[in-house]
């Protein structure tokens, strides 16, 4: 088959950290263009990739594939014109700036029959691969409470656009949406939505801490993230019936990208460490099976799409419902009330 030749958007850090590298490991990818103002940096990391203005790029005729890691107020309109121009496109999270725009990307997409998807690389992450394989396994019982931090020890304020005021900007919506992804890609929609945002750094001018409380019929999930918290407490936890799983310490991936690491190294995505699970009646440890992180494995997906018509791991869809519950988020913590949410739940009963 011919390769699907993609043209990437934005070189900063997720740009060159997270999609290049992907891009380029994956087989059947050709990553032949970069929309960037920088072509030196481009040029010094890939040589061989052309480098043109994002806005040539979304309609450059020898692309496919249009990745889009530019700022979040820009994601929509440059997503719109891809569409448009008959490109497939991938947007970094967060998708769009709010609900409106994500239902209006997905009606573009389906009018001009493109896929269109969002990077929630972190469901292939060896945390979320875990504790989906240990809600698989039963071994806890019923599970009742969810919790996964994304804790960071960042005390100084620093000059970038996404700690300046403006729309897309701030911690929450930074990484809201990933554990958003992950809440609802493991359990379904929730019900309704609890949520807190504060800003707690000394000169501090975006949100630097976020809290949020998801409810189910018979669950709570809680997801935390904060810029202050240098302390190690476990990333991830589930507690049901018959026991808990926890998993302290961050995937590898991320730290192995930004050091140059190719996917496609034999190391790569190892991580030891699958977590323990703890007999709630005998109070029995055990370590849980490590699970191997894969990231390319959403580009992969990407690939087969395209190329065969079938659905995307992640759909417009899963974006829309992530939107969903973001939006619901930022409203509960204006008003200061539980937000109901319009899909319910699907979680098992």
């Amino acid at each position: 088959m011919q390769p699907v030749r993609a043209a990437l958007l934005g070189f900063g850090y997720a740009g060159r950290t997270f999609h290049a590298p992907l891009l380029e490991a994956v087989e059947g990818i050709a990553f032949s263009l970069v929309g960037s103002s920088r072509p030196d940096d481009v040029h010094a990391l890939y040589p061989n990739v052309r480098v043109s203005s994002a806005q040539d790029a979304v309609v450059d005729p020898e692309i496919d594939l249009v990745v889009i890691a530019t700022p979040n107020d820009s994601h929509f309109p440059l997503a719109a014109a891809a569409l448009r121009a008959g490109k497939h496109v991938v947007v970094d999270k967060p998708f769009t700036l709010n609900l409106q725009e994500a239902k209006d990307l997905q009606q573009i997409a389906n009018e001009h029959n493109r896929i269109l998807s969002v990077f929630h690389n972190r469901r292939w992450e060896s945390e979320i691969k875990g504790a989906r394989e240990v809600l698989q396994s039963g071994v806890l019982g019923q599970v009742t409470h969810y919790e996964l931090h994304m804790d960071r020890f960042r005390p100084n304020v620093r000059q970038r656009w996404r700690e300046d005021p403006g729309p897309g900007a701030g911690l929450w919506f930074d990484l809201g949406p990933h554990m958003i992804d992950a809440s609802v890609y493991l359990f379904g929609m929730p019900q309704a939505i609890q949520g807190s945002l504060a800003t707690l750094r000394h000169g501090g001018k975006t949100d630097d801490w976020g809290h949020a409380v998801l409810h189910y019929p018979h669950m709570r999930i809680v997801l935390n993230a904060s810029l202050l918290v240098a302390g190690t407490g476990p990333r991830s936890t589930l507690h049901g019936t018959a026991g808990t799983w926890m998993k302290y310490g961050a995937d590898p991936q991320e730290p192995q990208l930004q050091s140059g690491m190719s996917p496609n190294d034999p190391a790569f995505g190892i991580d030891p460490d699958g977590g323990v699970i703890i007999n709630g009646a005998t109070g029995e440890i055990t370590p849980a099976t490590p699970q191997r992180g894969c990231q390319q494995k959403y580009y992969e997906s990407i690939r087969d799409a395209i190329r065969t018509g079938a659905a995307p791991a992640i759909n417009a869809q899963d974006a829309v419902n992530v939107m969903t519950v973001l939006d619901a988020f930022y409203l509960s913590a204006r008003e200061g009330r539980t937000v109901p949410l319009p899909h319910g739940s699907n979680q098992q009963e």
